[in-house]
């Protein structure tokens, strides 16, 4: 008989503001594990087959709160309320300048000191025959980090019997601010190593190359010809050391590329991983127009979790999302939101094996 699907909820641990949080373990009926805490939406943990069957954990994480509490690199955070960079933390918006954290050298980065990933978010689990899921809510208040407004969010993890992580993200306001919301978990398809071997392929023509401060230069350059065309499924490792002054801004690949879409905002493949050694394979799947790929290249040995310790490498990020520095570039799709209309977005991350394609 197959197992239904279900959720159960434990203690996660206290913050230092006295708030006890939660670990939520989502289970399908082909026994894909996801876990996750409403401390920051943070997934802890993906346990899925290889292509033999033998499940592992393909996600970097801490099975406690308290390195999550830290200044740790967004290991499988909630981003908000704009994911990636904004120049000098400073845009202009309606004719007035607005001032946000700046918590990345000179820039602002993913939401400021205490951004969407460093929140407690209140939570509801809801189960039906084909699928279980995790509500969080969150009020981010006029002024938080500097941003206008207050921010309504709700985000949704849904774990489906086809071994998929829906997240569904919905978010209003009452003063027009920017909103660049993503999922920033690390994964490794081998669940031991670095990422050098994984072959990936990302749907896109074009990328926004950066400056040395890690910004866009607001152009959208093609890969040809280039170690960022990813068209064709290619090694992370394969270009990563090349003499290429980019990836030497960037100690590897910290780069948006610019989908392939074909409607604005359809839901299309992004980009597709493939470890060879384990079978296992990754889809990612987004309404959004761009998709941060990150190698892994700050991780630097010294943060520990599961029994791991995390070198450079050692996991690579797919954010899907809207271009960094958007309110500062007007070539690029507005992340604008206004009162009384919706932010909405989906991502699905599908998990497979080699079997399967």
């Amino acid at each position: 008989m197959t197992k239904l699907p279900a959720i159960t909820q434990a203690f996660f641990g206290t913050t230092p503001n006295g708030e006890e949080t939660s670990l939520f373990t989502l289970t399908n009926s082909a026994g894909m594990t996801v876990k996750i805490s409403n401390f920051g939406g943070v997934i802890t943990s993906i346990l899925v087959p290889d292509a033999d069957g033998n499940f592992a954990d393909v996600a970097l994480g801490f099975d406690e709160l308290t390195p999550y509490l830290k200044d740790s690199p967004y290991l499988g955070a909630l981003i908000g309320r704009f994911g990636n960079r904004i120049a000098d933390g400073r845009f202009e918006l309606n004719g007035q300048v607005v001032q946000l954290d700046t918590n990345d050298g000179p820039n602002h980065l993913h939401g400021g000191f205490v951004g969407f990933d460093k929140v407690v978010w209140t939570p509801v689990t809801f189960e039906t025959t084909d699928k279980v899921g995790l509500r969080l809510s969150y009020l981010s208040p006029n002024g938080d980090q500097g941003y206008p407004g207050n921010l309504q969010v709700n985000v949704t993890y849904i774990l489906t019997n086809d071994n998929e992580i829906i997240v569904d993200y919905l978010a209003t306001t009452d003063q027009p601010t920017p909103v660049n919301l993503t999922q920033h978990s690390y994964f490794n398809l081998a669940a031991e190593g670095d990422v050098l071997n994984h072959q990936v392929m990302i749907n896109a023509d074009r990328f926004t190359p950066i400056s040395a401060k890690l910004i866009p230069l607001g152009e959208l350059r093609s890969v040809d010809g280039s170690v960022f065309d990813f068209r064709a499924p290619k090694k992370i490792g394969e270009q990563i050391n090349s003499d290429d002054e980019q990836l030497k801004f960037a100690g590897g690949y910290d780069h948006n590329f610019v989908l392939n879409k074909i409607e604005a905002t359809a839901l299309d493949l992004a980009a597709r991983v493939v470890e060879p050694s384990s079978g296992r394979v990754l889809e990612v799947y987004t309404e959004e127009p761009g998709v941060q790929f990150y190698s892994g290249n700050f991780l630097d040995g010294s943060l520990t979790g599961k029994g791991k310790t995390y070198s450079i490498r050692t996991g690579f990020c797919l954010e899907p999302q809207h271009f960094p520095d958007a309110p500062n570039q007007p070539a690029f799709p507005s992340t604008i939101l206004q009162p009384g209309d919706e932010y909405t977005t989906r991502t699905i991350f599908k998990f497979l094996t080699t079997r399967d394609l």
